[in-house]
């Protein structure tokens, strides 16, 4: 069965309560200043079953000028409007303002009950109902059925209730693909079961004992108890009016414009990416920067319209713009949205979310703009690579791209699945699965290639650059898995040389001038005759520029001719080899080698002879227990 709410719409004193009742026998009037003055100042909420079977949720709105606000509250996630005209009054100013409000949050269906017919003559009625049918030419309610009826009498109500029952057949069912959400409309407390909230659950399911959270303020509750239309039921979804019993949490913490959803299903903010349509009656232009009053769901916040790439918004013109907010909301992609003026209060413009938490634009910006065209009316691939592509080199997870996005989980993974096989998307954190943009990840590669390119150029007689250095010149917020497997990738595909954590362009070879490669020459053999007791820096430096021996000493040991024992001793690796072989034919011979022993063998003063040996545990040749050392096992 399909779930529907059926949305009341029109002027004060129209008969909208009074046509409620007469096809429900519901009285939405529930508070006593209601009764008294004779007018409905807060939303009503009803029921009907269908002559098909069908269950319609009814929510009856105000119709005053004082209480459009909780007219538009009731309006979140209706699907099917039913615009009462009374017969004696014809279209009046709430029913053009209600009609536009429908219009705004993209209701597209929904018929005229033209009520009071009671009242009136037949000559009257017809010209009215002529009147009414010029009035919804170009609306979404042009060609929808007007149908007479009088509250009092019951004439007209067989007909309405039949032909409500066919547009309920051609709405289509929305999946319930999303995460479960219901904004609050009323909240009030039931003795013996505590805070309970009402509302429209806009998407997704919910059930009895289920966690959720209360957005904006992140409180964490349980499900104790859910009604469907005043049934207990153990399970409510989309589309059903639906009354929630809340644990833990008492009434003044939860207001109407609250939104109940999953836990992590929401990002509140005060910044929104918005796509705006502007009335066209307005009296005067939309100016960068008015306040406004912002409608989504059942909140009311207040706010400045900051428009991006003009000084003004003309009557019917639309716009890609943000909002900023005095207070967070919790909204979704795709969400509809009246906006208010501030004073006098009057509906202005409407539209969609764009981005729910985007960070604030720069005015006049043509790449801001494009980004804003994708999310408007881009394909879902699109939609995601900007998004990706905007969380940087933090990267971005599916969850994350699903609530930017407001795609049904197996849309997502499909398309998230055919972007990083065409590497649209790079996934580099497997197990928190989180992807960059390919943008992003060839920006960071062309930058990793031009900072060793500098590095060469800068430093000729240095093998390569540390890793960590490059890292951090990367970027200010290295993040390890992100340049890691940009590394791997790199080196895979040799972009780059890796050797141990010096890092090199494939093609960078150290390059000696001439009068270097006749000191490296002179170093060498010094260190080569030097064998177990090679000289110091300060010998092999002696009459030369000790920051140029310096940088060829550290040629030579990449080079793989000299080898570092200790802080400035060194040891040509032909003479190295030579000791270490001996030691290993020692230990093999007799099992372990003690200073004394080792000194007999090499003739070296303690100066040597004990660097050597920690050298050799170093290299986990040996390994030392007590006094004495023996081959490491291998």
């Amino acid at each position: 069965m399909k779930q529907i709410i059926l949305g009341t719409a029109g002027h004060i004193d129209h008969g909208k309560t009074s046509l409620v009742k007469a096809l429900t026998g519901i009285d939405t009037d529930r508070l006593k200043e209601e009764k008294a003055r004779g007018i409905t100042i807060e939303l009503g909420f009803a029921h009907l079953e269908l002559p098909s079977g069908q269950h319609l949720g009814i929510v009856d709105v105000p119709g005053h000028e004082k209480f459009v606000k909780n007219m538009v509250a009731g309006a979140a996630g209706i699907d099917l409007v039913c615009l009462v005209i009374a017969a004696d009054e014809g279209v009046m100013p709430q029913t053009r303002e209600h009609l536009d409000i429908c219009t705004l949050l993209g209701i597209r269906h929904g018929l005229v009950a033209l009520t009071k017919i009671d009242m009136v003559d037949e000559e009257w009625l017809e010209m009215v109902s002529e009147d009414v049918a010029e009035y919804l030419a170009g609306s979404f309610l042009e060609g929808a059925p007007i149908v007479p009826v009088s509250s009092q009498t019951g004439q007209g109500l067989d007909q309405l209730t039949a032909a409500l029952d066919e547009l309920a057949a051609e709405i289509e069912q929305r999946a319930a693909g999303g995460p479960f959400r219901l904004p609050a409309d009323r909240v009030f407390t039931m003795h013996g079961f505590g805070t309970v909230i009402t509302g429209t659950a806009l998407d997704g399911v919910v059930e009895v004992g289920q966690e959720v959270m209360v957005y904006p303020q992140g409180l964490a509750t349980r499900v104790r108890g859910l009604q469907v239309h005043n049934q207990e039921v153990n399970q409510a979804r989309r589309g059903q009016r639906t009354a929630m019993n809340l644990q833990g949490l008492e009434k003044a913490e939860i207001k109407r414009g609250d939104v109940v959803a999953e836990p992590g299903a929401l990002s509140p903010s005060m910044w929104l990416d918005i796509q705006v349509d502007v009335l066209p009656e307005i009296p005067r232009p939309l100016k960068h920067r008015s306040p406004v009053r912002f409608h989504s769901g059942t909140a009311e916040i207040m706010g400045r319209l900051m428009l991006l790439d003009r000084d003004e918004l003309l009557p019917g013109q639309s716009a890609l713009c943000q909002v900023r907010l005095e207070s967070p909301v919790a909204v979704m992609t795709g969400d509809r949205y009246v906006l208010r003026s501030y004073s006098p209060v009057f509906t202005v413009a409407g539209g969609e979310v764009l981005h729910p938490h985007p960070g604030r634009h720069k005015r006049n910006r043509p790449e801001i703009m494009a980004d804003l065209q994708t999310l408007l009316d881009g394909s879902p691939a699109d939609k995601l690579m900007v998004h990706a592509r905007l969380a940087g080199e933090a990267g971005v997870t599916s969850e994350q791209l699903r609530r930017l996005v407001n795609l049904p989980a197996k849309e997502l993974a499909s398309a998230v699945k055919d972007m990083l096989s065409v590497r649209q998307l790079v996934r580099f954190d497997k197990e928190a699965g989180r992807m960059v943009a390919a943008q992003v990840w060839a920006e960071l590669e062309q930058k990793a290639l031009e900072l060793l390119a500098e590095y060469h150029q800068a430093n000729p007689l240095k093998s390569g650059m540390g890793k960590e250095e490059l890292k951090q010149r990367l970027t200010r917020s290295p993040d390890a898995k992100l340049l890691n497997h940009l590394l791997s990738r790199l080196t895979a595909e040799n972009k780059l040389v890796a050797e141990k954590d010096i890092l090199r362009l494939p093609d960078h070879k150290v390059r000696l001038a001439a009068d270097e490669s006749a000191l490296r020459a002179k170093l060498e053999k010094a260190y080569l005759d030097g064998g177990l007791t090679p000289p110091t820096f300060k010998e092999a430096s002696q009459g030369e520029d000790p920051d140029q021996v310096r940088e060829l000493i550290k040629v030579l040991v990449d080079q793989g001719v000299l080898v570092k024992v200790k802080q400035d001793l060194y040891y040509h690796r032909q003479a190295l080899e030579r000791v270490q072989a001996d030691l290993v034919d020692y230990l093999q011979a007799h099992g372990r080698i003690a200073a004394p022993q080792f000194k007999q063998m090499t003739g070296l003063s303690r100066k040597f002879l004990i660097p050597l040996l920690e050298y050799f545990d170093a290299i986990h040749l040996t390994i030392r227990v007590g006094d004495e050392r023996q081959l490491r096992k291998r």
